[in-house]
């Protein structure tokens, strides 16, 4: 295993690198996003890289970065890629939080991270000024894998309710049109219950049985193949099969003979939400021009505001929502994988 010297950067963002013979992780210092997961023998990252120019949250100027908008989105959207944390929340803020300062999806994918080599791998950590909540996480690659360990602690002295999502977003070139193949543990089902974007072709609010979603037009979307259309937006909410002990989902580019997947403690992680923006969104720094699928596993179903997390409570008789207690520290343990395959694995199991 290699540990890049510290001070790399990223497509001009400061960031750290571990490589073996089999994959190259990189991470960002400001936001934690794992980047690329690039297998060595295609060459191939399976994360979404977006298209537009990306800026440190440090450097985040709304007036100098009018490309971004002036959503609780612009700060982050301004330094996403990949793989990114959503903590404490999974969605947009109240109007009383964003003007106190939070962003969408929390302040853990903005911050700034201290990284640290070790000795098969790296640790990051961050104090989430906003959350009041200290994450620390491991990276260790073993072989094929990267076995990811996260803890977080809370540095209030109350419980309290929260989001915490791995938005793991897929792109090109691994990601294509009518090409691309899924595989899940995911069971009882739902679409976003209102409007998504502009081209969603989904019955909002409909409740399904993984992986046929109904369509508005009255046919059935099989989700285990990504769309086709030449535009399309689309956001379902997944129950992982609860009779597992282990979930997860894995993506299949047949052009690379790659595949690509997450697995995950089912109790960690019930839920999963499969985000897909097909050049729907016009507006910049979208443009129109952006292909993703996000297969974001945590403990929400839907990206909506702290209220409407806690007011929705339940879902499928499953919890919306994570209590962290008072001083408390939650860990979580989960995996990234790859493989080399003919065809999509009908499952990714536990690395042993």
């Amino acid at each position: 295993m290699r540990v890049m010297p510290l001070g790399q950067t990223y497509r001009g963002r400061r960031a750290a690198t571990i490589a073996n013979d089999d994959l190259r992780v990189t991470v960002l210092e400001e936001g934690g996003h794992i980047a690329e997961i690039l297998d060595a023998r295609t060459g191939i990252n399976p994360l979404w890289t977006p298209s537009w120019r990306s800026v440190e949250p440090s450097a985040y100027d709304r007036a100098a970065h009018p490309e971004f908008g002036s959503g609780a989105d612009a700060k982050l959207l301004a330094g996403i890629t990949g793989h990114n944390l959503c903590l404490d929340i999974f969605g947009g803020p109240s109007s009383e939080e964003a003007a106190a300062g939070m962003t969408a999806h929390g302040d853990g994918s903005i911050a700034p991270y201290e990284i640290e080599e070790r000795e098969r791998g790296l640790t990051m950590c961050a104090r989430l000024p906003l959350a009041q909540i200290r994450v620390e996480r491991r990276l260790e690659l073993r072989g094929r894998g990267v076995c990811i360990h996260e803890q977080i602690e809370n540095l209030c002295a109350f419980d309290r309710p929260i989001g915490w999502t791995e938005h793991v977003t897929l792109g090109p070139p691994f990601l294509e049109k009518g090409v691309t193949r899924f595989r899940a543990s995911a069971t009882r089902s739902k679409v976003f219950e209102s409007e998504f974007g502009a081209d969603d072709y989904l019955e909002a609010g409909a409740v399904f049985d993984w992986p046929h979603a109904p369509r508005t037009s009255g046919a059935v979307a099989d989700l285990r193949r990504y769309a086709d259309a030449p535009r399309s937006s689309a956001y379902t909410a997944h129950l992982m099969d609860p009779a597992r002990e282990t979930a997860f989902f894995v993506a299949f580019s047949a052009a690379s003979r790659l595949a690509f997947g997450y697995v995950w403690k089912t109790s960690d992680f019930p839920w999963m939400g499969i985000w897909e923006e097909n050049c729907s969104r016009t507006a910049s720094p979208w443009n129109a021009a952006t292909l993703t699928r996000g297969m974001e596993f945590g403990v929400s179903p839907f990206p909506e505001s702290r209220r409407e997390m806690v007011a929705r409570h339940s879902m499928f008789e499953t919890p919306t929502f994570r209590w962290l207690p008072a001083n408390g520290r939650i860990a979580v343990e989960y995996w990234a994988v790859t493989r080399t395959a003919d065809q999509i694995p009908e499952s990714l199991e536990w690395p042993s």
